[in-house]
């Protein structure tokens, strides 16, 4: 699995969760970027995501997310 795959992955993930399909997604997106990511919305995202690739976050793992490209880089490392 590559990086370019996991973060394609993570763009359909998103358009789910916010109910919007012109999200496009880079390493460098924040929840500044898109209306409606909040804490809570981590919340479902990392959730989301952990069902989708069978991992589970630790307090710490997503406490050091800065962008999406930290998302994708922790998916890649704990799918390892």
């Amino acid at each position: 699995m590559t990086a370019e795959q996991v973060l394609k992955e993570l763009e359909e993930i998103f358009r789910d969760n916010f109910d919007d399909d012109d999200i496009v997604l880079t390493r460098e997106t924040t929840a500044d970027d898109i209306e409606d990511w909040d804490s809570l919305e981590q919340i479902n995202l990392l959730t989301t995501i952990g069902k989708k690739y069978g991992i589970k976050f630790s307090i710490d793992d997503v406490s050091s997310l800065a962008n999406v490209g930290d998302m994708v880089d922790l998916v890649l490392r704990l799918k390892a």
